[in-house]
């Protein structure tokens, strides 16, 4: 399959009209997959509507059955098309984060989207992108789009067109390059079915700012409990794992440098996930900065490119250093955690 490559420059007017985005819309229409830029990360889009286009997604990703899809709308008049209320809480979330990296669960209609896309649960997950090319792709199409992230499943998400091709050229029909994405982990997921919202993956949007606008907020307790059952089945996969093997390191930068000797004794080419504050504390060798520890924002706008870089130099082991817990570190933690299989080592 030839991949096409749809460039749009966000910035310019009457995006609805240009001919790159009328030509990717119209590929939607005809149930293709396309990837496409959001302000978290790129997605691989298709009519949510259409078991074709649905099941076009999961091949190209090599994503399991049972892990529901995204659901992306361009006007929040589409929800009552396929869902069977808006609860109160809900609407205080949208009128707060949306458009924004922020998912709400609702209960689903039967019958008008595909099963394959909601896993045959009872419930839709659904969010509106704040992004101008996937708003304006959103709003031409006239479709609710399914769009997980656009990698290989498993893999680190892609913030960049390339990252895209890199996975799935020639596996989906195109994507629309709309540059680099700006929050650069995914959308904060909060099911809002229940009498008190319930954050299933934190991400974008932070525990601390759902409280502010609507108070008591609870976290599953898949999050912090391996053991728990996952309300959520994609929450049972490993996810955004690099090549080589990725432990997280609660220590001193003496500790961790300790780590990094032992293994290049033993001929293994070692890499070290840190900030730039830390970056010239490591001699490893490939010592990559993912932003500032000082804003935790630019570690996880970061983060997933850092990954894939380590991917580029074929290094054989990754040690990477710990966040805060807490405000977009939730987000940063869970997916370190994901990607390194919860490995860690502790001083």
């Amino acid at each position: 399959m030839n991949t096409r490559v749809w460039k749009v420059d966000k910035y310019v007017d009457n995006l609805e009209s240009n001919p790159q985005v009328v030509d990717a819309a119209d590929a939607l229409r005809k149930n293709e997959v396309v990837a496409l830029p959001t302000e978290t990360v790129y997605g691989l889009g298709g009519n949510a509507e259409s078991d074709v286009a649905v099941a076009k997604i999961f091949t190209a990703k090599g994503r399991p059955g049972d892990n529901p899809l995204i659901i992306h709308i361009a006007e929040r008049k589409q929800l009552t098309r396929f869902v069977t209320d808006i609860p109160v809480v809900a609407e205080i979330l949208m009128d707060a984060f949306w458009p924004g990296p922020l998912t709400i669960i609702f209960k689903r209609k039967e019958g008008v989207l595909s099963e394959k896309a909601t896993a045959g649960l009872a419930t839709v997950a659904v969010r509106m992108p704040d992004h101008p090319v996937a708003l304006a792709l959103l709003k031409t199409c006239g479709l609710p789009i399914a769009a997980p992230s656009a990698n290989s499943s498993g893999k680190p998400s892609p913030t960049t067109a390339a990252h895209v091709l890199d996975d799935l050229e020639g596996k989906i029909a195109g994507v629309v390059d709309g540059g680099a994405t700006g929050v650069g982990v995914e959308s904060t997921v909060v099911d809002c079915t229940g009498a008190i919202p319930v954050i299933l993956r934190p991400g974008g949007v932070t525990k601390e700012q759902l409280e502010a606008v609507v108070g008591e907020v609870s976290v599953d307790a898949a999050l912090t409990d391996e053991n728990a059952r996952p309300k959520a089945p994609g929450m049972k996969y490993r996810h955004y794992a690099p090549n080589a093997p990725l432990f997280m390191v609660s220590g001193s930068v003496e500790y961790l440098q300790g780590l990094i000797e032992e293994k290049r004794a033993e001929g293994l080419k070692v890499g070290v996930l840190t900030t730039e504050e830390n970056v010239s504390g490591y001699k490893a060798d490939l010592v990559l900065a993912c932003g500032r520890r000082t804003e935790l924002e630019t570690v996880a706008a970061a983060l997933y490119d850092t990954l894939r870089r380590f991917n580029q130099e074929n290094v054989d082991i990754i040690f990477s250093e710990m966040f805060p817990d807490t405000g977009v570190g939730s987000a940063i933690m869970n997916r370190l955690q994901k990607a390194a299989g919860n490995k860690l080592i502790t001083q």
